[in-house]
């Protein structure tokens, strides 16, 4: 067994990376990308792609990066192994103008900032994983934006990876094609990649949460776009005339199960989430996410929304509710469980850096979803970061480096 780097550059690269901006913009969803910005990073990461070294590097009219490392003398001949992960933060949070800075954690509030005058922190009672880290050197943000760990850690992990294995040929490893995509947090993410041209027979996504996590299962996953009709009339001659399209929504919501709302769902629990509505009397749109592991009580929530507008409509009598379903993804345990070496490889990696493999199931989706279903088994490594979405996401400068370790032990297990 050889042994891991004992230091690399990630954290420089992490926090050159969280500053470039490239929040995806889901108003722009019909196109690739969705916001122009993202080409920013990935001209960038593609130019230190070819200073290291690496093959055939590109990016593409849709902002994906492309890169492949040489395998190691008489690795040649094993499969090529894949490593992939996003460029695009979420719109959930403020993503411009990202000012990294390191917090020596003591215990107590997490403060990663101050806004106007009120300290933005997290307490170790609302989130409990504080509690392991007293300590550790934290990479936040300034409380003002998030900080784009999500998935810019994978990229400097994947990047520092790279690098360290230019900088050492004999380190053992496989041919390795290394992917950054654009739009994964609006469901783009790997969609255009051309599986065939990547040449890989297996490969994983960096694009997890806490050290350790280890994922081969995700949500099935739709979107629901709901739509009220209502009938607008003076207020004052309204008795028996007015239909109020704010009032149909909150007579159609109400029919959704509350206990199946995100907030009081966990492990393997589904749920529907309201992301957002806006209301008239005349006219209102809501927008749901639906999510269950379990393909029939996945499809059950979809006829149950269904069976709401159906019945708003009797009770209106007619048609004012109309439920546009769309489909973006499907558990992919349904394809890698064929595969179980994939994560036994993985656990050892871990394992052999000491960390603890948690498996778990994805409370959310992945490339490697679409991936998997696509022909490429792809499994979701962690990045060691917490809090995504939000202004008080941090990570770890300790979670990035043994990542690095991780991956390095990756590519020799499959060498």
């Amino acid at each position: 067994m050889f042994e891991s780097p004992a230091s690399t550059d990630v954290l420089e690269r992490f926090l050159r990376y969280v500053q470039v901006d490239t929040q995806s913009a889901d108003e722009h969803c019909d196109q690739v990308p969705s916001s122009a910005i993202q080409f920013d990073l990935a001209n960038m990461l593609a130019d230190e792609l070819r200073q290291i070294g690496a093959r055939d590097v590109a990016v593409t009219d849709h902002a994906y990066v492309l890169a492949w490392i040489p395998a190691s003398e008489g690795s040649e001949d094993k499969p090529r192994l894949g490593l992939i992960a996003h460029m695009d933060t979420t719109e959930q949070a403020p993503g411009f103008g990202v000012k990294p800075h390191i917090v020596k954690y003591e215990g107590g509030d997490l403060v990663c900032g101050e806004v106007d005058g009120r300290a933005i922190s997290m307490s170790p009672e609302l989130f409990p994983p504080l509690n392991d880290l007293v300590g550790e050197d934290l990479v936040c943000s300034d409380g003002t934006t998030l900080l784009g760990a999500d998935d810019k850690a994978g990229i400097a992990e994947i990047m520092a990876l790279a690098a360290y294995l230019m900088e050492n040929p004999t380190v053992p490893h496989p041919e390795v094609g290394i992917c950054f995509c654009p739009d994964e947090e609006i469901g783009h993410g790997a969609e255009l990649l051309d599986i065939e041209d990547f040449g890989c027979t297996y490969a994983y996504t960096v694009d997890g949460g806490a050290l350790g996590e280890l994922e081969w299962e995700c949500f099935n996953a739709a979107e629901a776009v709901v739509r009220f009709q209502g009938f607008s009339i003076h207020p004052g001659d309204a008795k028996d005339r007015m239909v109020n399209a704010g009032e149909l929504f909150h007579r159609f919501h109400g029919l959704l199960p509350a206990v199946q709302r995100p907030e009081y769902t966990e492990g393997y629990e589904g749920f529907y989430y309201l992301e957002g509505v806006s209301a008239t009397v005349e006219h209102a749109t809501a927008r749901y996410i639906i999510r269950d592991h379990d393909a029939a009580k996945f499809q059950a929530k979809i006829d149950h929304m269904l069976s709401a507008a159906a019945y708003v409509n009797e009770e209106q009598g007619m048609e004012r509710v109309t439920v546009e379903i769309k489909q973006q993804y499907r558990n992919m345990a349904e394809i890698v469980a064929e595969y179980p070496q994939l994560i036994e490889e993985a656990k050892a990696a871990y394992s052999a850096v000491g960390v603890e493999p948690k498996v778990s199931p994805i409370r959310g989706g992945t490339d490697g979803s679409q991936l998997s279903f696509r022909g490429l088994p792809c499994p979701n490594l962690s990045t060691g970061g917490y809090a995504y979405h939000g202004v008080n996401e941090f990570i770890p400068v300790s979670s990035l480096t043994r990542m690095v370790e991780v991956l390095v032990q990756l590519m020799g297990r499959f060498a």
